[in-house]
């Protein structure tokens, strides 16, 4: 299974190439309803004041920090895959948002002054809230006016690690030194906060500066509309949108209200949907990974399974026309042997190894046909003939195991279209079986009995039935799975092969009891209306 985008052909299955689904848009249409419907909601009760929830601060930047941390993390696994600088933009604005938040809440008024942290003035969160409303939207610009182009390359010769580090150290740096700046020079800053609680006139140009950076990354992202990522930046843009205009326009920038609160929960939000896209992504893509590897394991076994089971097929197959030659051979040296050699019997003898030599040669050639994509060679065929010829062959080993054969045949059995070859093996398998069934018969006698006879208009029964001591019910159908035998020297394929061949001739093979001993083999073959 290919896990292949479908841009550029050789980019893989990425959120970063892939163009957004009807699905991800209809989703990320309803998260921006729902969204628009809590922010009108929230209006009414924006400026309601929240005594003492600053003790929630810590909880929601560490929640915030550790969602933006993972952003980033798996933002990184991308820009390992795909080498886009584009990426790494985007992965390190995550990482300045994130690390900001540790600052924002250590300064944050009256939340960890009972620990007796120094106090960095006044201002202090309020220009690291800036940091974080100006900075993010940048990198997320950035991102997006690198183009295409960006986002397609990829070096295999890169220094990732390297690359990953020193950008790693080089935002961790700037948030030290801005956090250190703002941390000594709270005097010095330009007075943003009046009180804990209110803004000055000055901080009105800040959610402006916000909202014009939001706006333009919003139009430059759908101008794009590249792929599924730029399709959840915008949403995670609208987002700081309404957070912007919750904490700044309708909340009047007052703190802990519920106007800001509702807007720090905008704010979670944004921090949150690139995350549970990439994860969701993530899991998928490890879901199609993990079932093409299941499919290609699964593939491998079923070949070697099949090389199996065409190797064992072929040993058990060409053993009986082999069999058959060494006994005819043994009978002609016999015959040879004698004072006065029997030329005609040496004849007949060794004529039978030529046929059993060119019948191991077709058995060969038809199993190797029946495995391939190859097409079978049928044509008509005299299924009374074939069993006489199959009967012929196996009455050497019968009389060595004294067992009589028998046949009947139904004189109204027309030709039947099929494969001589492949049914010539399935009614030697079967006798050769039976004949084997009744080895260890001592108490009655060894009865082969073959019947040929027309079961209804459409199809012909053949039977094979011995006198042996039967099967156990729990083995009537397990005798067809591949390497399942009752002989200690079996291999388990050789009803397998049968009940194939039978079922490719559209016919079908099962066994029932032959009262009161033994096993009855039968199968049916569908009658060719042309031979009527």
């Amino acid at each position: 299974m290919s896990l292949t985008g479908n841009t550029d052909g050789d980019q893989p299955f990425l959120i970063s190439v892939v163009p957004p689904g009807r699905r991800h848009k209809r989703l990320a249409v309803l998260i921006l309803l729902a969204l628009i419907s809590a922010l009108f909601v929230t209006v009414p009760f924006a400026h309601i004041h929240m005594a003492h929830t600053e003790v929630f601060v810590p909880a929601y930047a560490a929640a915030v920090f550790v969602n933006e941390l993972i952003t980033t993390t798996l933002l990184l696994v991308l820009y390992t895959a795909q080498r886009s600088t584009a990426i790494l933009v985007l992965s390190m604005g995550y990482l300045f948002s994130g690390l900001l938040v540790i600052p924002w809440s250590v300064t944050f008024p009256d939340v960890f002054a009972q620990l007796g942290l120094p106090d960095t003035g006044l201002q202090s969160t309020a220009w690291i809230a800036i940091l974080r409303r100006i900075g993010f939207p940048l990198f997320v610009l950035g991102y997006a006016m690198m183009g295409d182009k960006a986002l397609s390359i990829r070096n295999p010769l890169h220094p990732v690690r390297r690359t990953i580090i020193a950008s790693i150290a080089g935002i961790t740096l700037l948030v030290c030194v801005f956090s250190w700046i703002i941390f000594t020079s709270d005097d010095a800053l330009p007075e943003l906060m009046r009180d804990a609680r209110n803004v000055t006139a000055l901080w009105k140009y800040v959610p402006g500066t916000a909202v014009a950076l939001y706006v333009i990354g919003i139009v430059t992202l759908w101008r794009r509309r590249h792929s599924m990522l730029d399709l959840w930046l915008m949403l995670v843009l609208c987002t700081l949108l309404f957070e912007v205009i919750l904490l700044s326009y309708i909340g009047a920038g007052l703190r802990l209200s519920v106007g800001w609160w509702v807007g720090r929960f905008f704010g979670f939000v944004s921090a949150t949907v690139i995350l549970l896209v990439l994860l969701s992504e993530t899991t998928l893509l490890y879901t199609r990974l993990a079932r093409s590897v299941s499919a290609e394991r699964f593939t491998r076994e079923s070949r070697l399974a099949a090389m199996e089971a065409l190797s064992a097929t072929i040993a058990h197959e060409v053993n009986q026309p082999l069999a058959s030659m060494v006994t005819n051979a043994d009978a002609g040296l016999r015959w040879l042997q004698k004072e006065s050699p029997d030329l005609d019997e040496t004849r007949a003898a060794l004529q039978r190894i030529v046929s059993d030599g060119h019948r191991a040669g077709s058995v060969v050639k038809n199993i190797r046909t029946m495995f391939g994509n190859g097409t079978h060679e049928r044509g008509p065929v005299d299924l009374k003939y074939l069993i006489d010829d199959v009967l012929r062959c196996s009455e050497s080993d019968a009389n060595f195991r004294f067992v009589s054969l028998r046949t009947k045949f139904d004189d109204s059995v027309p030709l039947v279209t099929g494969n001589a070859v492949q049914l010539q093996q399935v009614i030697w398998n079967l006798t050769a079986n039976a004949i084997d069934a009744m080895r260890a018969v001592k108490d009655r006698g060894r009865v082969l009995w073959v019947k040929c006879e027309r079961l209804d208009l459409d199809s012909i029964l053949i039977s094979v039935e011995d006198s042996g001591s039967g099967l156990a019910p729990d083995n009537r159908e397990k005798i067809f799975e591949p390497f399942f035998t009752t002989k200690a020297d079996g291999m388990g394929v050789g009803l397998m092969f049968c009940r194939a061949i039978i079922e490719a001739h559209g016919g079908r093979l099962w066994t029932a009891d032959n009262i009161p001993h033994g096993t009855i083999f039968q199968f049916t073959l569908p009658i060719d209306d042309s031979y009527l």
